[in-house]
């Protein structure tokens, strides 16, 4: 089995805001700490989970994020239907569509800090000590984007050869959950935090989340032991131990943001409580 990669959970950390935020800065997944708005003259507003239109310019980053998100979803459900046999079988969009990837995630990387170059601005702080504060506060991220440049580029681009089309595809699938995280700023930038429909999109983000970043591993385990004849249980005995340490890294902080989404949703839903109490 082809250990595959992952794109930022949220797109870039200019949409890491999780849906049921209920005041106006976000929470990064990577520090689930709360970060001030960008100063007024950023380009685009760039600020880390900051609506559109803030300081009166807007913001493309959820735009970038989605249109991102549902070619990568688009293109991995195309070869994932391509592909009768999961280890052999070929699809040209499991290898060409990596090499829209990289320069998306250069673009991140570069978004994030400038997030922070434009928050130390208005400090007076020097480059040497934005860029350590840019690297202490997303640590998670950036080591997440460098492994997915470095390390989980090259593995889908040449040393896999030309098996696991179907699963590199199945990982392309995982960025559906990004076009709800964006509408979800969208709402925030609406002051809708509240309306059923806020609500409705925070629950689509969970499902979308769980089932195509967290229960998709079982998923690829599963299609491998369908073609080889194998049940869920005997997968992970059968294949390349390295496979198998892969996953356990991939999955690892989908799992931490997915349980930083679950506390948000129940903090949403227990406010009314609160305030029936009081």
């Amino acid at each position: 089995m082809v250990g595959a990669f992952f794109t930022s959970p949220e797109g870039p950390m200019l949409g890491g805001l999780a849906p049921w935020q209920d005041v106006a800065v976000s929470v990064s997944p990577a520090t689930s700490r709360p970060t001030p708005r960008t100063p007024r003259g950023a380009p685009w507003s760039v600020a880390v989970g900051v609506p559109p239109a803030i300081g009166g310019e807007s913001d493309p980053s959820w735009l970038v994020s989605s249109v991102q998100a549902v070619l990568a979803t688009g293109s991995g459900i195309v070869v994932i239907r391509s592909c009768n046999n999961v280890i052999s079988d070929r699809h040209w969009l499991a290898r060409e569509y990596v090499w829209f990837l990289i320069p998306y995630m250069i673009y991140d990387t570069y978004a994030m800090y400038l997030c922070e170059w434009y928050r130390a601005r208005d400090q007076n702080r020097g480059h040497a000590t934005t860029f350590r504060n840019f690297l202490s506060q997303n640590r998670l991220m950036i080591t997440h984007h460098a492994v997915i440049l470095f390390v989980l580029v090259p593995v889908a681009q040449r040393l896999r050869g030309h098996l696991g089309d179907f699963f590199v595809g199945c990982i392309f699938t995982a960025e559906l959950s990004t076009p709800f995280v964006s509408l979800g700023r969208i709402l925030i930038q609406l002051k809708q935090q509240h309306t059923l429909l806020y609500k409705v999109n925070g629950i689509l983000t969970l499902a979308t989340f769980l089932s195509c970043r967290i229960l998709l591993f079982p998923f690829m385990y599963w299609a491998y032991g369908q073609q080889q004849g194998l049940s869920l249980i005997q997968v992970p005995f059968n294949i390349p131990f390295y496979c198998n340490v892969a996953n356990a890294f991939l999955i690892a902080p989908q799992i931490y943001w997915f349980s930083l989404l679950c506390k948000k949703a129940a903090r949403l839903f227990d406010v009314p409580e609160v305030k029936k109490e009081g």
